[in-house]
């Protein structure tokens, strides 16, 4: 699972970059938002919204606390470990890219929500899939282990896809969020995992 996830991710990065640098694919990109923002619905509108509310730095810090508060309780203290740096690594290079690369968003015509920053990459976007690779790791021994990967992957599908529904990011910059969450955390993963092999050995 972990070298999987990491295969995805690079590719996830890479191809979002590459559309950075084609023309063809950039017009494509502004397509998607085009075409989304003709296809709204009241109560599309009504559920996105939530998941921006819900997706940003607020409400996830909010729920890791109380993540790591509930494995503290257990004792759990590698698993506290992964999950904070998990995101705040994944978190900071995102806010790194966004400042360098310093894409505009989509046309303001667009936007359903107000929003902040570069568009590249999405920050919602990098949040929910770092939650996602979080629990899917921290779990990876739960007897409900294939329900807790379909929910982690339904929420941050739906968190990526509602960004571009909203008019405030292009599908690119949801792919390269996703991609850096699933480096990143694997990558974290791995070292955490080799580290404590080493103790035990």
């Amino acid at each position: 699972m972990p070298y999987l996830l990491l295969i995805i991710g690079c590719f996830l990065l890479f191809f979002s970059v590459l559309i950075l640098n084609t023309p063809t694919l950039l017009s494509f990109d502004l397509a998607i938002v085009e075409w989304a923002s003709h296809h709204r619905t009241e109560n599309l509108n009504q559920i996105t919204t939530l998941l921006s509310a819900i997706g940003g730095m607020p409400a996830v810090l909010f729920f890791t606390t109380l993540w790591s508060s509930y494995l503290t309780w257990y004792k759990k203290y590698t698993d506290i470990l992964l999950i904070c740096l998990g995101l705040i690594g994944s978190g900071a290079f995102a806010w790194l890219l966004k400042y360098g690369i310093a894409r505009p968003r989509p046309p303001e015509i667009f936007h359903l929500v107000q929003s902040y920053g570069s568009s590249f990459p999405s920050a919602h976007s990098v949040y929910a899939a770092a939650l996602s690779g979080l629990v899917i790791y921290v779990y990876r021994e739960h007897s409900k282990y294939s329900y807790i990967c379909c929910f982690a992957i339904i929420w941050f599908v739906l968190m990526g896809c509602s960004r571009v529904y909203l008019g405030v990011h292009f599908p690119s910059d949801v792919l390269a969020g996703w991609g850096i969450s699933f480096i990143w955390i694997t990558l974290l993963y791995i070292v955490l995992q080799h580290t404590i092999q080493q103790k035990i050995n």
